[in-house]
């Protein structure tokens, strides 16, 4: 999710290096395992994998961070893009939504719900909580086009533009032994008035 990322690329979250370069660009550990330092050098450290294009390593130090501090909504919300940009939508969701619960005046937070809820196939949920980011923030520019993204896939599934054709995405076939009305009788006889009708 490249939205946002002003909340994790700002200010002193970049401060530092991310990797210790004697280890050749590996995050640094303990013997144990364990990343060396703190709750917030692994929160400064996975912000700045994220921001460098490494969600799944950054993943796994936000949550380490999010498990020793679960009340943190900024490492929530961190871990929350650093699944999301790994393809983690549905633990994305429950750290969005946990961090909108905790504070629903967030706006980025109401985003970033809306649009794992549309990754997940659950576009009521995400135009629900898209449309309060977009209420919050209305000059966000990728708040409103996600939302528009929303709804239409949501007017296009209630039949809005027309019947979906065979192949398009949602497209449900109809039950087995169930005629086309546009064709006329299920053997295909047609009942409509025909020449056969006046003689």
């Amino acid at each position: 999710m490249d939205d946002g990322q002003e909340r994790v690329d700002g200010g002193a979250v970049g401060d530092g290096p991310a990797v210790d370069p004697a280890e050749g660009g590996v995050p640094r550990q303990s013997r144990s395992g364990e990343p060396v330092g703190d709750v917030y050098d692994w929160f400064r450290r996975g912000a700045r994998l994220l921001a460098q294009g490494h969600p799944g390593a950054a993943e796994q130090l936000l949550a380490r961070a999010a498990a020793a501090e679960p009340h943190s909504r900024s490492i929530r919300e961190a871990l929350a893009r650093a699944q999301f940009d790994a393809g983690s939508y549905a633990a994305a969701l429950e750290n969005f939504r946990a961090v909108a619960l905790a504070d629903p005046a967030d706006d980025y937070a109401q985003f970033g719900w809306g649009v794992a809820a549309a990754r997940l196939g659950d576009f009521e949920t995400s135009a629900e909580h898209l449309a309060l980011a977009v209420a919050m923030r209305p000059e966000a520019d990728h708040y409103r086009q996600a939302l528009r993204q929303t709804r239409a896939t949501l007017a296009a599934r209630a039949g809005a533009y027309g019947p979906l054709l065979p192949g398009a995405p949602g497209y449900l076939a109809p039950p087995a032994g169930a005629g086309d009305p546009a064709a006329g009788a299920p053997d295909g006889s047609g009942t409509g008035g025909g020449a056969e009708d006046g003689a």
